[in-house]
């Protein structure tokens, strides 16, 4: 990874955690380790445990022996070896190379922080992402959060089924005997997930009252006649990319107002990505929807402790983390072609329940490829 800079960047993270330090190197390594760019070539410091490994499998330009590197710094900054940690080494590769103005990301250890001024290295904190060519994604990383929503989309295909087979019983439902819970379908939906090579965590069931907090996973028994929000956002584990998809169940009668809910939300996505494309500001694609919800008489507000209404964003970007860069709310922020975006706006009122659909698009010149596919059908009687 090449740098127009002639300044120094190390991030000290474990690249199974950290989206930047995986984007620099493309390997997984479960714990912390140095890495970085320095003179415009990307590096990686491992120890003889990772390094046969991460030479074979990473994308760095280069990759060093931590032992190696710790009696090189021990000398020359004349410490024991057993003294020299990631500040240490960071010390000695700006010595060593007379480099400038070394930056760190946001998330740097604040330890390690602390030495670094000590030894007087000059640090510039960036926000994140550190590497913001991490927001345009390549036709691979396309196809991977593709790969991502293919397994979101098949946990709630097996979600469906559950509910489909689902009786009502009284204020339950029961499937296969047994009260139907909020825990049993997400076990449902998390295994698929897993058999398509994705882990899925925090997977959301939410039913009733409970899904009008946007972020409840969801507990305790499903009911009958109640929408019923399901969202998927697993991560494929070779890749490392997320897929990230919503729909709303309900099992029973439907009232009006529930469908009318439902429609709703479905006509401001509609609106909200017929509004995507390069160029355009990412609040033009969150007023679409608000202005959805506005024209047919849905309020946002605050009673007492609660927020009703839509009371989130229309969407965030996707890929090595489920939440990053763009965001697509109030802020000015234009899209970009290769910006991968979810649309997923939502209404929540406990007297009626919550709503919330969700696709994932790739932003092109002329407006949007989608990387997400499955029906919005909601009732099963």
């Amino acid at each position: 990874m090449k740098s127009k800079s002639s300044h120094a960047r190390f991030l000290y993270a474990s690249s199974e955690q950290s989206a930047d330090a995986f984007y620099l190197t493309g390997v997984f390594v479960p714990d912390p380790f140095l890495c970085g760019v320095m003179k415009g070539r990307s590096f990686a410091v491992v120890n003889r445990l990772e390094y046969s490994r991460v030479r074979a499998l990473s994308k760095v330009d280069a990759v060093y022996l931590l032992e190696a590197e710790q009696s090189a710094a021990a000398e020359q900054l004349r410490i024991p070896a057993h003294a020299v940690g990631p500040a240490e080494l960071i010390h000695y590769y700006v010595r060593k190379g007379r480099l400038r103005d070394v930056e760190i990301p946001a998330t740097f250890p604040a330890f390690y922080y602390a030495k670094l001024q000590s030894f007087g290295v000059s640090l510039t904190p960036c926000e994140e992402p550190f590497f913001a060519a991490r927001a345009i994604k390549s036709d691979n990383e396309a196809r991977a959060i593709r790969a991502g929503n293919a397994a979101s989309a098949a946990g709630i295909r097996a979600a469906e089924q559950v509910l489909r087979s689902a009786q009502i019983d009284g204020k339950r439902l029961k499937y296969q005997g047994s009260t139907l819970t909020a825990e049993r379908l997400r076990q449902v939906i998390d295994q698929t997930c897993l058999s398509k090579g994705a882990v899925a965590h925090n997977t959301i069931v939410a039913g009733g009252a409970q899904a009008c907090d946007p972020h409840e996973v969801g507990h305790g028994p499903l009911r009958p006649n109640e929408l019923i929000i399901i969202d998927v956002f697993p991560r494929i584990s070779r890749t490392g990319y997320h897929g990230d998809m919503t729909r709303t169940f309900l099992k029973g009668k439907a009232s009006d107002a529930q469908s009318a809910l439902v429609d709703t939300v479905r006509i401001a996505q509609l609106a909200a990505l017929a509004r995507v494309k390069s160029g355009v500001s990412a609040a033009n694609v969150h007023k679409a929807a608000c202005e959805v919800f506005a024209k047919r008489g849905y309020v946002t507000e605050r009673r007492g402790d609660d927020f009703v209404g839509f009371i989130h964003s229309t969407g965030h970007g996707l890929g090595l983390e489920v939440h990053e860069a763009p965001r697509v709310s109030t802020h000015t922020e234009r899209l970009r072609k290769g910006h991968v975006i979810t649309i997923e706006p939502g209404l929540y009122y406990p007297e009626i329940g919550a709503c919330r659909i969700e696709d994932v698009v790739r932003v092109t010149a002329a407006g949007r490829e989608a990387l997400s596919s499955m029906h919005y059908r909601w009732r099963f009687d």
